[in-house]
């Protein structure tokens, strides 16, 4: 992963339970390797954003409204960004590169209500070394990039982009892209076949405006970070965080219950509420967030 700067975790270390990935242990599948719990899913929509067009390239457009990849044979009938099989489980995929253990349907908490994929990024398998097991959770001694020189990359093509010099940022969106085509040896189902239709592709120089690659760099953040706690912050970094959350609400809300009543305030739902608490101790110091 390149890491630039990580969080750092450790097991068989002379303490009791090991210095581990605590804070992702709720986060592995329920079944009987693991146990519990299920709790990070992606949303439909950004399993649907890995589509990609006859060229491979992103489908910016009309990737949440062309039909949702759902069972193993969306991902061969549709052609897809390779790193959806490494960010997300799918029923019927190997899980985290293993072709003799699949995920099933079994294995996420309350499918009919969340959904039936999970985030694999911060997982491992039960046989890695670095896997601990403390019943009930898991945890891994498995570092957390916070950096990685994905990010680097694509920072400085941002900053590129915005100083309307969107060819000298192109080369480094494919650079990423590159690695992406060059990632699908070990996404083999136990046949030796493809999991998913792979179909990446490069973004030529003609027609990359500022538009254009804005629209490019924004899509590739998303692509590579999924599942890795950027994406709101980005959304709110670019000034689109209420038309976007709002748009995704409104296809959303109707396979996720829960998200039946969701909207977002413009101007309130970028931050949180600084707790009554702590703006009590500050003795006036502290204001609280507008719209709270």
């Amino acid at each position: 992963m390149e890491s630039v700067f990580a969080i750092q975790f450790s097991r068989n270390d002379g303490t009791p339970k090991g210095r581990t990935d605590r804070g992702n242990e709720l986060n592995y599948p329920m079944n009987p390797d693991y146990g519990c719990c299920s709790f990070h899913q992606p949303s439909q929509n950004l399993i649907n954003a890995f589509k990609t067009d006859a060229n491979g390239l992103p489908r910016f457009t009309d990737f949440n409204t062309s039909g949702d990849l759902v069972t193993a044979g969306d991902f061969l009938a549709t052609t897809v960004d390779p790193r959806v099989d490494h960010t997300v489980a799918v029923v019927g995929h190997p899980f985290k590169y293993s072709p003799t253990f699949v995920f099933d349907n079994s294995w996420v908490r309350v499918p009919q209500v969340y959904g039936l994929n999970l985030s694999m990024k911060e997982s491992v398998l039960p046989t890695d070394p670095s896997f601990q097991k403390t019943p009930p959770f898991m945890s891994s001694s498995k570092n957390w990039a916070v950096i990685r020189y994905a990010d680097v990359l694509l920072w400085k093509a941002e900053a590129l982009i915005e100083l309307n010099r969107s060819a000298d940022a192109l080369p480094l969106i494919n650079q990423i892209r590159q690695r992406a085509m060059n990632s699908t040896g070990r996404l083999k189902q136990a046949s030796g076949a493809a999991t998913s239709n792979y179909k990446i592709g490069l973004y030529p120089t003609a027609g990359f405006t500022q538009s254009y690659a804005r629209e490019a760099l924004r899509f590739e953040r998303r692509m590579e970070f999924a599942m890795e706690g950027c994406r709101f912050f980005d959304l709110v970094r670019w000034g689109i965080s209420a038309p976007y959350m709002n748009a995704y609400f409104a296809k959303e809300k109707n396979l996720r219950q829960y998200l039946s009543t969701a909207t977002f305030t413009a101007g309130r739902d970028e931050y949180m509420p600084i707790p009554l608490n702590q703006i009590n101790l500050s003795k006036g110091l502290y204001k609280q967030n507008h719209g709270w």
